[in-house]
């Protein structure tokens, strides 16, 4: 059965005029406190609507449900200005602050916030949570996390695809993400260069953990000679979106990060919907404050993902973009 937006947006907001806030009910004078960590910076995720894209859709979407800011909702928000080393010490100020819900994304926010409490339920959007070893499984996650994310690695070598399929003269792409932990390699990596070598391309994987890593990472592209950029978003990668978009194109590198990467001028992505995750995860916030523990709703999967284009990087990198893949695009940036 196919759910439009309207029919959605219908149902959360009488589930939410049937359904009184039972923290509310239990506590008359205090407003519910949720915490909100994420971002690049503490202006992009601030206000009633705010700049970045996926805090703006879940502070509508409780809206949407009836907890409008400053009236019975209250949202600490926090960012780590592109270092997730700070992740620890905003966790522990925001459990300071006795908030009764963490909204955070990515291993490291989730991660950081299961260090800092494993009492206030906590909603992550993360993916491969599975490999984390974050939750006991999707249908019951147990302890206080639960959340939405992708969870298949079959999402890397899908992107890897669309990236030769729209350049199938590279040879070998260099990865940006986070240095692996230590122990055993996680299964997405296994399975990227598994997808990668399948469609005879060799994948040169770059650690990037600080913003000082960028640089060293474009070093390592050019003297490696790699020919196209998997940027997988990150907090120290979005931030750096157009600097490391900007280098692509003047290395004459197809690229496939995030959305809001190609909005700064890399060539493609593809990934789930983020305001549908956000729409998701306010709902889920909405259950915890009326009483569901975090460990008794399922970690849920995407079901709506985009693919876009940015024909004015396919034109500066001299690409003619298929036709079969321009007639599968959500939206192409002109």
């Amino acid at each position: 059965m196919t759910i439009t937006r309207r029919s959605f947006m219908g149902s959360v907001v009488a589930y939410a005029i049937a359904t009184p806030l039972r923290v509310a009910s239990q506590q008359p004078n205090r407003l519910p406190r949720v915490a909100l960590v994420y971002g690049n910076s503490l202006a992009d995720i601030a206000g009633a609507d705010p700049p970045d894209s996926r805090a703006r859709a879940f502070v509508h979407a409780l809206r949407d449900l009836g907890l409008v800011e400053g009236r019975n909702i209250l949202i600490e928000r926090r960012a780590p200005e592109g270092r997730p080393e700070r992740l620890p010490a905003l966790m522990q100020e925001v459990v300071g602050t006795g908030v009764d819900v963490i909204v955070t994304f990515g291993g490291p926010g989730v991660t950081a916030a299961q260090r800092a409490t494993d009492r206030i339920p906590i909603v992550g959007v993360v993916d491969a949570v599975l490999d984390t070893g974050l939750i006991d499984s999707l249908a019951r996650p147990g302890r206080n996390l639960t959340g939405i994310g992708e969870n298949s690695a079959a999402i890397h070598g899908k992107r890897l695809q669309i990236l030769k399929e729209t350049a199938p003269a590279i040879s070998r792409v260099a990865v940006f993400t986070y240095r692996p932990l230590s122990g055993p390699r996680a299964r997405w990596r296994v399975e990227t260069d598994t997808a990668a070598a399948a469609i005879a391309l060799d994948v040169l994987w770059l650690g990037v953990n600080t913003p000082e890593d960028v640089d060293a990472a474009f070093s390592t592209i050019v003297r490696e000679h790699a020919d196209a950029l998997y940027v997988l978003s990150t907090y120290v990668t979005h931030p750096q979106r157009e600097r490391i978009a900007d280098f692509a194109i003047k290395q004459h590198l197809s690229s496939i990060g995030s959305r809001d990467g190609v909005t700064a001028g890399m060539l493609l992505s593809y990934e789930a919907d983020n305001t549908e995750e956000m729409r998701r995860a306010a709902v889920m916030v909405k259950k915890i404050l009326d009483g569901t523990k975090p460990a008794d709703l399922p970690f849920e999967q995407p079901t709506k993902y985009s693919l876009v284009i940015n024909l004015k990087t396919a034109k500066a990198l001299g690409i003619t973009i298929p036709q079969s893949l321009l007639l599968r695009a959500d939206e192409v940036i002109r």
